[in-house]
């Protein structure tokens, strides 16, 4: 499915799903901090979990656009529900799919993409957020096994996932080619999560530490070989912008449709607040912003899907569609007036979801870092 009719058939059939079984559900699941986990069972009968997983594993076997469309839908309605789909789908399900053998991928992929199972991806430790390789949970030999001792910190689905995959330090500190990555059960001795984190945004999305006591994995659980870990993840961190960046768009579109539906309702000194020109102009510039975060992230996902280095892109993606969602919601948050500082309407959740797009696989400062290194190589 790469055409635009297929698109539409995609953006239709996710749009249905996230108002049938999302919206109704968006505020409470958000109070209370409620991680649905049936729902994404639901997810994956649709087709949702296993977006990008080829048909024989019982994946969609779809595309980047795909991809982008369906986060685009489920985030404009919830961006928690999108920031888990994406977790889900481009860093554990996705990790596996790019760089294990064919034995792990029998084995978890068709879990994973039905939604049987939920993924987890650990990366990020508590000194160790953006600097990845000073990482400190550690992965000692012995034998045919590997004993891991440490832990994970802001890790989606660290609660509720049946698997993780997890980075750990086989070398030495410092060194990019010394880590490894391993895929550890659930029910792994020694494995552990902590409690959820009570967050500004995204309450919906579950986040906890991981942790690692003795925790006993048998080589044959490492993805690829020893010491290739951080550059699995490094190539996968360039799909998980573009996953972001489909996320911060999504939540863009829905502050800026919720802010454009209140202003052609609300009226002032007997005309639609749409009219006056402060609050016309500020939907226009909204308006622009979003167009123009999807066509980046548009473009990154056609070189994503023609096989193409993405580094460059997906990081302006990224960059420019985060900053669009803040800034979008913050405007939203403004038309709304009063209104928009209370939970009885949509815009203030949209304006706290948005933030963690800034932070979240990698700051807006670490991608313009990795963009001025990119245009740099351009230039030489």
């Amino acid at each position: 499915m790469n055409n635009f009719h297929d698109l539409d058939i995609i953006r239709q059939s996710a749009r249905d799903f996230a108002e049938t079984y999302i919206r109704p559900m968006v505020m409470k699941w958000d109070e209370d901090q409620i991680f649905p986990v049936e729902l994404f069972k639901k997810l994956g009968e649709q087709g949702f979990m296993g977006i990008l997983v080829p048909e024989k594993y019982n994946g969609s076997g779809l595309t980047y656009q795909e991809y982008i469309t369906i986060l685009d839908e489920i985030s404009k309605v919830c961006g928690s529900i999108g920031l888990s789909l994406a977790a889900h789908n481009s860093l554990c399900t996705n990790h596996i799919l790019s760089f294990a053998n064919e034995v792990q991928k029998e084995k978890y992929l068709p879990k994973l993409a039905t939604g049987e199972w939920i993924g987890a991806w650990g990366l990020t430790e508590t000194g160790s957020g953006s600097d990845a390789g000073g990482l400190t949970t550690v992965a000692k030999k012995d034998g045919d096994y590997y004993v891991l001792n440490g832990s994970k910190n802001f890790i989606t689905h660290a609660i509720s996932s049946n698997v993780a995959v997890v980075i750990a330090r086989t070398g030495e500190k410092g060194d990019s080619h010394g880590m490894t990555a391993f895929i550890i059960e659930k029910e792994t001795e020694g494995f552990s999560a902590g409690k959820k984190e009570n967050k500004l945004g995204m309450r919906a999305s579950e986040t906890a530490c991981l942790f690692f006591d003795n925790c006993r994995i048998h080589k044959n659980q490492v993805i690829g070989n020893e010491c290739e870990g951080f550059i699995q993840a490094l190539k996968l961190l360039d799909g998980g912008r573009i996953s972001i960046a489909a996320l911060s768009l999504g939540i863009a579109r829905g502050a800026y449709e919720c802010a454009l539906k209140y202003a052609n309702e609300r009226e002032q000194f007997n005309q639609k607040i749409f009219d006056f020109q402060s609050v016309g102009f500020k939907l226009a510039e909204m308006a622009t912003k979003i167009e123009a975060a999807e066509l980046l992230t548009r473009q990154a996902g056609v070189m994503k899907d023609r096989g193409e280095k993405v580094t460059k892109m997906s990081a302006m993606a990224k960059l420019f569609a985060s900053e669009t969602a803040v800034e979008v919601s913050n405007e939203s948050v403004q038309i709304f007036g009063g209104y928009g500082f209370t939970k009885d309407f949509p815009a203030e959740k949209f304006f706290r979801d948005a933030k963690l797009c800034t932070i979240g696989e990698g700051t807006s400062s670490i991608q313009k870092m990795v963009i001025s290194r990119e245009i740099k190589k351009d230039a030489l």
